[in-house]
């Protein structure tokens, strides 16, 4: 039990010296994960259509 109390306050001291960032560049970071999600998922789409084309073409 000891050791769960201790291991508890050290997490709670550690917790204390996180820097925490501002809700301007959390929303900042959010936009560029979507974007970078939205483009990506585009680009696979537009691969996934040219090489079912191409198939097609074949068969």
């Amino acid at each position: 039990m000891k050791k769960l109390i201790r291991y508890l306050k050290e997490s709670r001291l550690e917790l204390k010296k996180v820097v925490w960032p501002s809700r301007e560049e959390v929303l900042s970071s959010t936009k560029v994960v979507l974007i970078s999600t939205a483009i990506f998922a585009i680009v696979l789409g537009l691969v996934d259509f040219l090489l079912v084309k191409g198939v097609d073409l074949i068969f």
